[in-house]
């Protein structure tokens, strides 16, 4: 008697790729596959997922929907609120399929992670094997810890460990699979936005799917990588990847990142060429702090993750929030940045961290005001990342900047904007002004239609200094 023939529901989330994805691998290695994506719009609401970052989900799930096609598997489309209604909805879908099994790839922030556990306990309830993978990181979390056993909040030590913990096999990543035999399960149409997010937003400067994404990878090794040491913090140049979008939807994997980046540079991974070592330390930064939010619940509480600084008093100040929000600081690297965030929905790692300390350094507002409107805004939105580099800048979280470190804003444009292209660019209120004179404006004699600096340096340094460290 022939054995039947086993059927996966392939739960897809922030994995929209075929190759290397490990859930989708192991699904079609056990037999036929049927995908799925359940948007969760009140969700994605209370985590702050803006516009930006749906409509180019949006678009890699079209180009993710044509390559399933290609392979003879069907995506299906479902839209349930809150991740509460998702564990229902996922067993009703892998019924109605005749799946015996519901496979799909981790996600680690808190509440992601207690939608799996109620999922998994709904799927054997039904009688329905439920497996779960790691496609987002290169080393699963649990798996790289102190000689304690304890989760690393170093960032460090943690590279040391995960360096020694990585090995060929892992770096190898995995091909598309196989095209199936065509099943009687049709595919949906996907719709046309995700809430007021159209497909269309921002599709000039942000492609979506997993092709652009192989494409800027092989672009940015072949043009870039061998630099990057030296032009990462120069955001007036082209000297980054540009694939932290990808890497949130998952249209690319970290592992291939780190893969090719370490055949450019025969095979080494912390050694060898600079520019090559340094992007892939960046790599074990997003690794890093995906381990920390595994690990700590709280930080998707929204908690300081260093609690000591609970004490610290933030303002209370909406228009000085609102100037820097809109990019009217006074600071033109500050500025610049934040109104190329508004205009294209990513800003530059560098200007990240320089707009993050302005914000909780110079007028000493809090974070997580800051956090929620970078997530608002951000194409790239990754809560670990952008939960990581916020408390990093602010000096609450793992591994962070002393709360001492307080970039000069002045300084830190001179620094990475050296010639002042990137601030004219993006100010143009200064798009005329010459020389050195482009970092201070308020030292030129007559308008120029910018406002001058709502706080001064030595004065919000030496009050947050006062605020951090009573």
């Amino acid at each position: 008697m022939l054995s039947r023939r086993h059927r996966s529901l392939v739960w897809f989330r922030s994995d929209l790729r075929v190759a290397d994805n490990p859930a989708l691998a192991a699904a079609r290695e056990r037999g036929d596959v049927v995908a799925l994506f359940v948007a969760a719009p009140a969700q994605w609401k209370s985590h702050g997922v803006g516009a930006n970052r749906r409509a180019f989900l949006l678009r890699t799930l079209g180009a993710l929907a044509r390559s399933l096609t290609a392979l003879s598997i069907p995506l299906l489309f479902r839209s349930a609120g809150r991740f509460a209604d998702h564990p229902a909805l996922v067993v009703h879908v892998a019924r109605a399929v005749g799946a015996d099994a519901v496979v799909c790839n981790a996600e680690y922030p808190l509440d992601e992670a207690r939608r799996d556990a109620a999922t998994a306990e709904r799927c054997r309830a039904a009688g329905i094997d439920w497996q779960r993978f790691d496609g987002s990181v290169v080393i699963a979390p649990g798996h790289v810890l102190t000689g304690e056993g304890a989760p690393y909040t170093v960032f460090t030590p943690f590279k040391r460990r995960w360096l020694a913990t990585v090995g060929e096999a892992v770096l190898e990543p995995r091909r598309a699979p196989r095209r199936q035999r065509a099943l009687d399960v049709a595919a949906d149409a996907l719709p046309g936005r995700l809430g007021s997010a159209s497909a269309d937003r921002l599709a000039d400067v942000w492609a979506g799917g997993e092709r652009e994404a192989r494409r800027r990878l092989d672009a940015f090794v072949r043009r870039a990588l061998d630099r990057y040491h030296v032009d990462r913090d120069r955001p007036d140049l082209d000297g980054t990847s540009r694939l932290s979008p990808y890497l949130a939807v998952g249209a690319i994997s970290p592992r291939q990142c780190v893969a090719a980046a370490r055949a450019a540079n025969d095979g080494r991974l912390a050694s060898g060429d600079a520019g090559a070592a340094s992007w892939i330390n960046e790599l074990i930064w997003r690794e890093f702090y995906a381990h920390v939010v595994a690990a700590f619940p709280g930080v998707s509480r929204g908690e300081n993750f260093r609690r000591a600084y609970d004490r610290v008093r933030w303002r209370d100040d909406p228009d000085a929030y609102d100037a820097w929000r809109t990019g009217r600081t006074g600071y033109p690297l500050i500025d610049a940045a934040m109104r190329q965030l508004a205009q294209t929905g990513w800003m530059h790692n560098r200007l990240r961290m320089a707009t993050a300390m302005f914000l909780t350094k110079h007028l000493l507002l809090d974070w997580r005001l800051g956090e929620r409107h970078f997530m608002d805004l951000l194409v790239d939105g990754d809560f670990a990342a952008n939960n990581g580099g916020w408390q990093w800048s602010a000096s609450t979280g793992t591994d962070a900047a002393p709360y001492f470190r307080i970039f000069n804003p002045v300084a830190q444009a001179k620094k990475v904007d050296p010639q002042g292209d990137f601030v004219r660019r993006w100010v143009p209120e200064l798009a005329d002004v010459r020389g050195a004179a482009i970092f201070e404006p308020w030292k030129l004699d007559g308008a120029l239609g910018y406002p001058a600096p709502i706080v001064d340096h030595a004065f919000a340094r030496q009050r947050a200094l006062e605020a951090f460290g009573r």
